[in-house]
């Protein structure tokens, strides 16, 4: 979602809680750096052409990127075609080249797993942030949006956080993740319905999400894509 609509305020809420930071749980090989080929791989073709336009100096069209879609040319298939491959699709020799450059660069390139990090400063450090908290973070402040009492997916939120709090008692910061995560999935599914209502938009939301970055790769709790 490269653009916040709104957040959502219940207007049952007299004050803002927060809690200590915990870093999000990852999935690791074992090794604390794996190559961005490795996670190239995992990517059906969708997700790969979705990856490539991102990468706004490889210069790629819509008739490159179609290329992809009509040769079901998936990540780890793309790491093994050259140029010559590509210019036989119908791709013209400039992107060719770009991309199987670009191919080379992937197995080449280093990323770090978040979880081989040992504090947040170190992971701030990284993104040049000088801090030891999430505070250092600049933060959107997209326009709000009041939730009524009476709105139908916001009743029933509050009906199944009611229902864990008799099954778990009283949510502290040091609950368990697991704990805590079954109660942020109930608020995030419950935002997810009310914005798509307001806005007519389409939302989808993973668990566990890979993230590749320019430096650090490792799975978010949860994305949410417009």
């Amino acid at each position: 979602m490269s653009e916040p609509i709104f957040t959502i305020k219940p207007n049952t809420m007299s004050s803002e809680t927060s809690t200590p930071y915990t870093p999000a749980s990852t999935s690791t090989t074992g090794n604390e750096a794996v190559t961005l080929a490795d996670e190239i791989k995992k990517y059906k073709t969708e997700a790969l052409i979705e990856y490539l336009q991102k990468e706004e100096d490889l210069g790629l069209d819509d008739d490159d990127l179609e290329i992809f879609r009509k040769q079901k040319i998936t990540g780890r298939a793309f790491l093994k075609t050259s140029k010559e491959e590509f210019e036989r699709y119908g791709m013209l020799g400039g992107p060719a080249t770009v991309l199987a450059d670009f191919a080379k660069e992937c197995k080449e390139k280093k990323l770090k797993a978040f979880s081989s990090y040992r504090s947040l400063r170190d992971v701030l450090a990284d993104y040049g942030y000088v801090s030891d908290g999430i505070e250092a973070i600049p933060l959107f402040s997209p326009p709000a949006y009041v939730i009524r009492d009476d709105d139908k997916y916001f009743e029933e939120c509050i009906t199944e956080i009611n229902k864990r709090l008799r099954d778990y008692g009283t949510l502290r910061p040091d609950s368990l993740e697991a704990m805590r995560n079954e109660y942020v999935a109930s608020i995030l599914h419950t935002a997810l319905h009310i914005v798509r209502d307001e806005t007519e938009k389409e939302f989808s939301m993973r668990p566990q999400h890979e993230i590749i970055g320019e430096k650090s790769s490792g799975r978010v709790d949860y994305a949410i894509k417009v």
